[in-house]
């Protein structure tokens, strides 16, 4: 079976050589796959590995928009429709000039796999654009303005309205794209189609979003690990945590750490981290959230107004704290290397929960599992977004609106069946304790099986 495997990986490495990010991803998948694989030659035979190195659909699109001077910009629009087995496409959009094909087959990769998780019928996909909208392409040091991104938005669902849909394909937010960007990719739908669907998430309130959205993914994240904690008889309370990012993800687990009384010592962004070795408490926090939504700045521009806080610049979290509990990375792919691990590991952490997708490098997580510390793959931790966005197309389809503490019941349910169904698949292949292959095998599993029963 390692042959197979092998093979399989030699002929994506040569089909994908300029592309880091997906072959480190498929990479991490296929070599947890051996168990499993054995357990069903079948697999083999039906070449479901080959046929999960490639996604079903790429889209590559130019999206012509005007500044506010008059000019004509071209970015590149992307969707990457990796996967349908299991369910209609699902996956983020995401506008950053580090978007290209490679992080986005990474990306739609992992969502498969995620999305297998949930429970729910869902397919994976990832989309986006190399656009910026922090940075004005006019005027340096500022940022588009709201009619910039606008008519960006609506020249981007120009095209990408051709290929998605509520049976389809139902796109969400990514990193730097919030209600303000899901309104204008909606309108714009709408207003093509003629049609009022539920095929964008993270929509607001008040045309068919849900409660508890923006919050799922940091929320769901700690759900995980409080379910891994009970596991070794341990809470979360009274732990020192670090943290990276600022965004949802970050902010939000930030708030749910707070109210099951952990302390969180850090957030961070581009610039660097924001550090209180006393803890940020929940008002520190929700000032923090309120610059990046209202005034969509930086952190190092109001960390004097937080008592205590000492800003770091060109840093990560990792190696400032003395002493850590749990560790939270929640920014980007590759963000915690072996360095970082090492220090972590010898400054009692012992607990490492991904909010962010593949925030660690693979040395980094050879270190954790040598370690034999608690840790959550990004894939398993941070499936709580996607999984609301799921509920959130269930509402859509009834015309209802659940109540908070529903939605929040639900998302506490679903990331214990995504706990345990991870644990116990590691369990089962002989590999207790380790929640990379029990995610991995777990996610696989189901998706492989609905590719068998529907033919090639």
């Amino acid at each position: 079976m390692d042959n197979y495997i092998e093979r399989v990986l030699e002929d994506v490495r040569r089909k994908n050589s300029d592309q880091p990010e997906f072959l480190q991803a498929v990479q991490e998948v296929m070599t947890t796959l051996k168990p499993v694989l054995e357990r069903h030659p079948e697999y083999e035979e039906s070449a479901i590995l080959e046929r999960l190195s490639e996604p079903e659909r790429i889209i590559v699109f130019s999206v012509p928009w005007m500044d506010d001077k008059g000019h004509i910009r071209i970015n590149r629009g992307y969707r990457v429709q990796y996967s349908s087995a299991i369910g209609p496409y699902k996956g983020g959009l995401r506008f950053d000039p580090t978007v290209n094909i490679s992080v986005l087959k990474f990306l739609a990769f992992e969502q498969v796999f995620k999305n297998s998780l949930t429970t729910l019928p869902l397919g994976g996909a990832k989309g986006g654009s190399d656009f910026n909208p922090k940075q004005s392409p006019h005027t340096p040091g500022l940022r588009c303005s709201d009619l910039e991104v606008m008519r960006f938005c609506q020249s981007f669902m120009l095209e990408l309205q051709r290929h998605v849909g509520p049976n389809t394909d139902v796109p969400a937010g990514d990193m730097n794209v919030g209600g303000r960007e899901i309104g204008y990719l909606f309108g714009q739908y709408r207003r093509i189609n003629n049609e009022w669907s539920g095929v964008l998430t993270g929509k607001a309130l008040s045309f068919g979003g849900s409660l508890i959205r923006p919050e799922a993914t940091g929320y769901g994240a700690v759900y995980f690990a409080e379910n891994m904690l009970a596991v070794k008889k341990e809470t979360i309370e009274g732990k020192s945590c670090a943290i990276s990012g600022a965004g949802n993800v970050a902010s939000y687990a930030a708030l749910k750490l707070l109210s099951l009384g952990a302390k969180v010592v850090s957030l961070s962004d581009r610039p660097g981290v924001t550090y209180v070795e006393k803890g940020l408490t929940e008002n520190d926090v929700r000032f923090i959230m309120q610059h990046k939504e209202i005034a969509r700045g930086e952190i190092s521009e109001i960390y004097q107004k937080i008592p205590g806080a000492k800003f770091i610049p060109n840093a990560r979290p990792w190696q400032i704290p003395e002493k850590i509990d749990c560790a939270f990375p929640c920014s980007r792919q590759n963000e915690l290397d072996g360095g970082d691990a090492e220090y972590l590991i010898n400054h009692g952490c012992g607990l490492v929960v991904e909010g962010a997708n593949m925030p660690s490098t693979p040395e980094a997580v050879d270190c954790f599992l040598k370690a034999g510390i608690l840790y959550a793959p990004g894939k398993a931790a941070n499936a709580g977004g996607v999984a609301t966005s799921g509920l959130e197309m269930s509402q859509n389809s009834e015309r209802l609106l659940w109540s908070a503490k529903v939605v929040d019941e639900k998302l506490r349910e679903i990331m214990k069946a995504i706990h345990d169904n991870a644990y116990e698949a590691a369990e089962e292949y002989g590999f207790k304790g380790n929640y990379v292959v029990g995610a991995n095998i777990a996610g696989f599993t189901k998706v492989a099986e609905a590719m068998q029963a529907q033919g090639f």
